[in-house]
């Protein structure tokens, strides 16, 4: 009896998908979240995790095995320095799929994929700047318009 095999094939030949997953897996790395598809974010998921558990061993065996698939100098870099140094203890689950609204022009569903001990939360400061901005901005707007005005007449 034929099995299918959970993998997602998003759309690709092998090595387009390798590629795809391994460019994804690289910026996740170095940005520690990156908005993509679903069913990316979910494929990207199952590589980056993998990389991470390898990642812990620390040997040079590992370093090895890990730039086979990124590729990348300084997301390994920072993959060995910082982000193992934060995992250390997890014993899994080390990223976190959050799905957002569908995308505008085709509908697509979206997400954002992300680290999970590199969360932050917005705080009060950053709401109260955005207005504080915004009504500087309106109050410079209607102070030209007046001078606009005023030099007209």
């Amino acid at each position: 009896m034929r099995k299918t095999k959970p993998v997602r094939k998003l759309g690709r030949t092998a090595a387009h998908r390798k590629a795809t997953l391994s460019n994804l897996s690289t910026q996740l790395l170095v940005y520690k979240r990156i908005e993509t598809t679903e069913a990316k974010a979910k494929e990207t998921r199952r590589v980056v995790e993998k990389l991470i558990t390898k990642a812990r061993k620390g040997t040079v065996h590992a370093q090895r095995e890990v730039f086979k698939d990124i590729r990348d100098k300084q997301a390994v870099r920072i993959l060995f320095e910082e982000i193992v140094a934060k995992v250390g203890t997890r014993q899994g689950g080390y990223t976190r799929v959050i799905k957002l609204a569908p995308r505008f022009g085709d509908a697509a569903k979206m997400a954002v994929i992300e680290l999970v001990d590199y969360q932050e939360a917005p705080s009060a400061s950053q709401g109260t700047a955005g207005k504080q901005d915004r009504a500087k901005r309106v109050q410079g707007s209607k102070k030209t318009a007046e001078a606009a005005v005023a030099s007209a007449v």
